[in-house]
Order: structure tokens, then C-alpha cells, then sequence
């Protein structure tokens, strides 16, 4: 008998349900990624794109900037990044490599050419399993020259990519007016690296989006590998370049400008020196310098700064000028009138003195100018006018508030006092704080017959494409500040400060033979950073001056900071008015050439015996000064191979035994800092300008702890 077997299969339900929903689920997301745009915070259409199209920039020309003469100043040029192919795949026909087949060789030839280390050369080329390779940074930014030397070598998968970087022909030179522009890398989310040239300082920063202009593009669909795949659509927006500009600057006035300064630094010492020239009548900047300057195509900066705009100091005495004529506006000014120059003492006992704190016994205002008295100015103040007159005067002139010239980071300074002595210091210049630009400012009122004007720099903006002048720039009249019969006046004052003496002016030494120049000069002392009190040993000058006389060409605002001498800013004003004159014909050739000192290029005297040294320069007219009793010369100040003049001191350093103490009277500070230092005194200022007394008789032998205490007179 046959038995039946039956298979009974029994299937979970668990497992039924699990199935079930995992279909569910499978169903559930192919049905989002078919209806979503982004998956996983990525959008799929974005995503497809880039894997099917490419997008390649067409960069706009940046602008080129030129001073008024269409000399260029600034301007792109081409550069170059060597590259080497590595792949052999780039290679169809071995008679023709397209990659590095001899990489040792390449090494050797590319490393003399680059100064690169040759191993260095061969680690690049070396690499494995990479298409290309670059150099690091000595092989970017090529100029065609050195491109062209290693094309001349004819070395099998060397090729370069063409960038561009910003060129300035001139060097260091307008440097805080252009400012920078350099090649700033951004990495796209693709991968690539995108460089643009961007401006960073001055003009290239202010103006950075005109000189930019917009970048275009290129979009096509590629292959798989990178191709445009024929047939298909492509779509070009293309790239506007951007505009030119020109400034109002005059390359030939900028650069007797630089010269002079470098000239003038060459024999004397300065921590910065900053000058500023303008069109009298139009407002027009025609140079504008600050020392010490940097090559923008390096960038060896070391102050971002532009003391022309950028930084606001207190700016002496050359505020004078305008408190006069705020008197004068005010109807109260009486020239002839006499006060008692010397010390005046404030209600609150504080003690304001001249520069000669003897005074010049009783003296009219005009001659008060001239002698550039502080108390003068106290008493127009204190008899004639108050805070509010002196204050809303400075500002209408621009004082306090930026000038708005077309130059980056400017700032507005400060015009703030309200008690009896903060306003007797505003009035000369003291307590405040101006701007070399706003001083150009306000100048214009005397020089444009009492109509201020408003100082530009930019002369056009040019469409490089088309030569379409898209901006000009020009003379602006902000209204009357003063009467012609005020302007007469101040500057028949301004007159006097140059073409007075040293008994009965303060800036005699600017006076030039035929050149009717005006002015004013100014001494400041330094404010500490606490804002209590002033350094004794630091002091900026200024000059503020126009000419001719009569009929302004042009306005000149300098200013330096512990200048070694009195003669270093002459030396610069007096040589940039004389090449200035000539260049524009101002006085049409009839002028007188300006008297020149007799000048003298040291020598070595080191080691030198000291009579005979002693001889060489007074038979070159120079003024020696000894020091000690020794017979050989064991230091000298100035160096060798400095040219000075006859005015100058020689000091020279004998092997004495002893220090014994020199006569200093009559001697600038600038004069004495330099023995202070050569002899190591330890010496106490009271005072600044030149030393009428020491508290230690000459011929004395010094001791180690002896302290020299020298008073001294400042001259303005």
C-alpha cells in the first residue's frame, strides 16, 4: 500500500508585510527624485548642467589711468604661467612630442631661466599620474621676454597661460594717488580659478567698479570630455571693459615734485613730508606727494595712509591766515592797531607765549603776522571776536568737513574748542586738526578772489571702447567766502612773511629773487596719543603759499614731520616753484634764476688726521664744527658722499679724552639732536627752535650724569 506525502510550504506573514512595505518604499522614491528639483540640498537641474554644459568667462579689459596729458600711469599687461604636460596621452605622433620626454634636461634649462633650483625643477616634473603641472610662484607673472627665451629653447610639452597684472611705468612715484590693483584668485564650485584684477588703494580702489568693467560669458554643452559638442546652441554675453581715466595731475609737475623731495632727503631727515599743488583758478590737483612713497608693482608698503587725505594733524601757525580774515570779514581788523607781543596769560592763569617769548615790545597786527605772533592772534580774538565767529569761519571754508575729492578714505579732521584757551590756540592752529587737501581748499578763496572752489582730481572718465568722455570734470564755484578787499589784504600779509628779514619775519628763507611768492609758515607741536599734553621733541612744519602774487597760478600746501632742518621744506618749495614756473611759462621767461648756495660733496674723514680735514672743508666754504681736542676723526655727521651747502654744519668727531661741553647757541634743535646723539648727552629741551641759553658753560668736562639743559626760541 502506497502512502501519500504531502508538502505543506507555510510562509510567515512578517515577511510578506516587510516585502510589501519595501516596494512601498521603492515606489515612494523614485516618485520624489522624478517630481523634486533638489535632492539632499542639491538641485539636480544645477547639477546636470554642470555636467553637461560649460561656462567660459570673457574678462572685461580693465581700465587704464593717465595723468591730464594722456601720459598712461597705470595700465594692464600681459603675463605668463609656464606649464608642462606630463601625460604622454597628449602625444599622437612620437615626431612630434606634445609632453615632457626628456624631464632632466627640461629641468636643467627651465631652472637657469626661472633662478629656480634645478631639483626643485625635476620634484615639478616628476609628479606621477598628473595631466600638467605648473612651477610655483617663480613661474608666474613672466613678461614676454622671459616667455620668449624659453619658447627660443624648443622644449617638447612646455606651453603658458596668458594673464594679465597691473603695470605703473612710473614706479614709486603718484603712489598714494593710484594706490594698487592686483590679481585676486577665486575658487568657483566647480573647481576652477577664476582671477581678477582688483583695485586696493587709492584711485584703483575708489574707482574700481568704472575701471573693472563687467566680465562676459560663454555657454555651450560639452562632452564627457570638455568639448562643445557640434551642433548645439551657444549663448555669449559679452564683456564691457572697463572706462578710463584721466586725473588732473601733470606728470612733468608731479615729477619735479618727487625729484625735489628726494633731492632734499638726500642731505636732510624727515619722518614723512607730504605736498600738494592746484590750479588756483580751477581747483584742479596738479601733484600730490607723500614721503616716504612705495612702487605699486611690488607694493613694499609700509603706511596705508595718504597724508593728503587720509590723515588729519594739527596744523600751526599757517591758520593764521584765516583767523585774520575772519577778523577782516567781521569788520573789526585794524592793522595799525598795536598790542603787546611776548606772553599773554589767560583768566585761568595759563601762560600762551610767541616763538620769541621777549616779545617785540608793542607791535601792530600786520607786523604781527609777519613775526607769526600767537599773541596777536589772542588778542584779535579776545577784543574783536569769539568762538563762534572764529568757529563758523574755519567751516565755511571747509574746515571740519571732508572736501569730498575724488580720493579714497578721506577724513574731516576737527574743529571743536569752547573754552577761552582751546579757542586762543584754535586761533593759531593749535587744539585742531586739519587735512592738506582742506588746506588747499581754503586757499582757493584767497586765490580765486573770495570764491571758494571745490578741489578735483579727475579730469574724464573714458568709455575705452568707443572714446566716449562719460564724465569730465570741472571748476566748481561753492560761493563768496570773502571780500575782495580781505583777500587784498591777506595778501599783502602773506607778502610780508617771504619778503621780510629775520628780524621783522618768519619766512624769509622761502624768498626767491624774482619770484613774487606769498605764504605762510607754520610750526605745530605733536599731541600725545594720550591726549594730554605735547611731545617737546616733535613738531610738524607747514607752508601755504600761492604764485604769482597778483594773478595765482598755483596753490602749494607741505607739510614734514621732525624735519632735521628749516631748510629742507625751503629747499623743496623753492625748487619746485622755480622748474614749475618755467614749465607753465607763468613769469614768461623774465624772471631772475634763483640765487643757489654753494654746495660740497662730503668726503671720508674717518681716521683722517684733524687739521688736514679741518682744511679741505673750509677751503670749500663749508662750516666745520670740531669736537673735542683729539688729533684723528673717529665719527662724522653728515656721512661721506652727501652733498651740502655752505649753511650746513660739518661736525666732526675727534678721539679726546674727555667730552667737553660745545657752545650750542645759536644752534637748531634738529642741529643739537644730531650732537646729542653722536656724543651721547643727555640733554633737556625747554622750548623748541634755537637755543639762546645752556645751563652748562662751553669748554666744560662733561661727566656721564650731567644733564645739559638748553632753552631754545622756536621761529614759524
Amino acid at each position: 500500500m502506497k502512502r501519500k506525502v504531502t508538502n505543506n510550504i507555510k510562509i510567515n506573514a512578517f515577511v510578506i508585510l516587510g516585502a510589501l512595505l519595501f516596494f512601498i518604499v521603492i515606489i515612494i522614491r523614485i516618485s520624489y527624485l522624478s517630481l523634486s528639483t533638489e535632492v539632499d540640498g542639491i538641485n539636480l537641474q544645477d547639477f546636470a548642467n554642470k555636467r553637461t554644459t560649460k561656462t567660459e568667462v570673457l574678462y572685461a579689459k580693465r581700465g587704464s589711468i593717465y595723468d591730464v596729458n594722456g601720459n598712461v600711469l597705470a595700465q594692464n599687461v600681459s603675463s605668463y604661467t609656464v606649464i608642462a604636460y606630463l601625460s604622454e596621452s597628449r602625444t599622437t605622433n612620437p615626431e612630434k612630442p606634445q609632453h615632457v620626454v626628456d624631464k632632466e634636461y627640461t629641468a636643467k634649462k627651465l631652472s637657469e631661466i626661472l633662478d629656480m633650483d634645478y631639483d626643485k625643477v625635476l620634484s615639478y616634473l616628476s609628479k606621477e599620474n598628473v595631466y600638467q603641472t605648473e612651477f610655483g610662484n617663480k613661474g608666474r607673472g613672466l613678461t614676454e621676454l622671459t616667455k620668449e627665451k624659453i619658447e627660443q629653447l624648443n622644449l617638447p610639452g612646455i606651453d603658458f597661460i596668458e594673464t594679465q597684472k597691473r603695470n605703473y611705468p612710473y614706479g614709486r612715484f603718484l603712489s598714494y594717488t593710484l594706490g594698487y590693483a592686483k590679481v585676486s584668485s577665486t575658487e568657483n564650485e566647480d573647481g576652477t580659478v577664476e582671477d581678477k584684477i582688483v583695485g586696493e588703494l587709492g584711485i584703483e580702489a575708489k574707482f574700481d567698479k568704472e575701471l573693472s568693467g563687467t566680465d562676459g560669458y560663454n555657454y555651450y554643452q560639452k562632452d564627457r570630455n570638455g568639448y562643445k559638442i557640434a551642433g548645439t546652441k551657444e549663448l555669449t554675453e559679452k564683456a564691457v571693459d572697463g572706462n578710463d581715466i584721466y586725473l588732473t595731475i601733470d606728470a612733468t609737475i608731479q615729477l619735479f615734485v618727487e625729484q625735489a623731495i628726494n633731492k632734499a632727503m638726500d642731505k636732510y631727515d624727515a619722518d614723512w613730508i607730504t605736498l600738494m599743488m592746484a590750479d588756483a583758478k580751477t581747483g584742479a590737483i596738479l601733484a600730490s606727494a607723500t614721503y616716504p612713497s612705495f612702487d605699486p608693482n611690488i607694493r613694499d608698503i609700509t603706511n596705508y595712509l595718504d597724508y593728503n587725505v587720509s590723515y588729519a594733524f594739527e596744523p600751526g601757525s599757517t591758520m593764521k591766515i584765516y583767523s585774520y580774515m575772519a577778523a577782516m570779514e567781521n569788520g573789526v581788523y585794524n592793522g595799525s592797531e598795536k598790542y603787546k607781543s611776548g606772553v599773554y596769560v589767560t583768566s585761568d592763569g595759563t601762560e600762551i607765549g610767541d616763538w620769541n617769548r621777549n616779545g617785540w615790545g608793542n607791535i601792530t597786527y600786520d607786523q604781527g603776522f609777519a613775526l607769526s605772533s600767537n599773541v596777536g592772534v589772542i588778542n584779535l580774538i579776545k577784543k574783536h571776536m569769539n568762538a563762534d565767529i572764529l568757529k563758523d569761519y574755519y567751516k565755511k571754508l571747509g574746515f571740519g568737513s571732508k572736501t569730498n575729492i575724488e580720493l579714497a578714505n578721506e577724513v574731516s579732521g576737527k574743529i571743536s574748542f569752547k573754552y577761552e584757551t582751546e579757542v586762543f590756540n584754535a586761533g593759531f592752529g593749535q587744539g585742531i586738526t586739519t587735512t592738506p587737501i582742506q588746506n588747499i581748499k581754503a586757499l582757493t578763496s584767497i586765490s580765486n578772489d573770495g570764491i571758494l572752489l571745490q578741489p578735483y582730481i579727475i579730469d574724464k572718465i573714458v568709455d575705452q571702447d568707443t572714446g566716449d568722455i562719460i564724465y569730465s570734470g570741472k571748476k566748481t564755484e561753492l560761493g563768496r567766502v570773502t571780500s575782495i578787499e580781505t583777500v587784498n589784504k591777506i595778501k599783502d600779509l602773506m607778502e610780508s612773511v617771504v619778503n621780510g628779514n629775520s628780524s621783522t619775519s618768519t619766512g624769509y628763507y622761502y624768498y626767491m629773487d624774482g619770484y613774487d611768492i606769498i605764504a605762510k609758515t607754520g610750526t605745530a607741536q605733536i599731541a600725545k596719543e594720550s591726549g594730554k599734553g605735547y611731545y617737546s621733541n616733535q613738531i610738524i612744519r607747514g607752508f601755504a603759499g600761492m604764485f604769482p602774487k597778483d594773478e595765482p597760478a598755483v596753490i602749494m600746501y607741505v607739510a614734514a614731520k621732525n624735519p632735521s632742518s628749516t631748510k629742507l621744506m625751503s629747499q623743496i618749495v623753492k625748487e619746485v616753484i622755480k622748474n614749475t614756473s618755467n614749465y607753465l611759462n607763468i613769469y614768461d621767461g623774465t624772471k631772475e634764476e634763483v640765487k643757489s648756495l654753494k654746495q660740497y660733496k662730503l668726503n671720508s674723514y674717518i681716521n683722517k688726521n684733524v687739521s688736514e680735514a679741518e682744511k679741505e672743508l673750509k677751503n670749500n666754504k663749508m662750516n666745520v664744527v670740531v669736537i673735542g681736542d683729539g688729533n684723528k676723526i673717529i665719527d662724522q655727521y653728515p656721512k661721506a658722499n652727501v652733498t651740502i651747502d655752505e649753511l650746513d654744519k660739518v661736525f666732526l668727531i675727534t678721539n679726546s679724552n674727555d667730552k667737553k661741553m660745545p657752545n650750542l647757541i645759536g644752534y637748531s634743535k634738529s642741529e643739537v639732536l644730531v650732537l646729542e646723539k653722536l656724543l651721547n648727552l643727555n640733554i633737556e629741551y625747554s622750548g623748541d627752535g634755537y637755543v639762546y641759553d645752556q645751563n652748562i658753560k662751553e669748554g666744560t668736562v662733561l661727566k656721564e650724569s650731567d644733564t645739559i639743559k638748553l632753552k631754545l626760541k622756536q621761529k614759524k
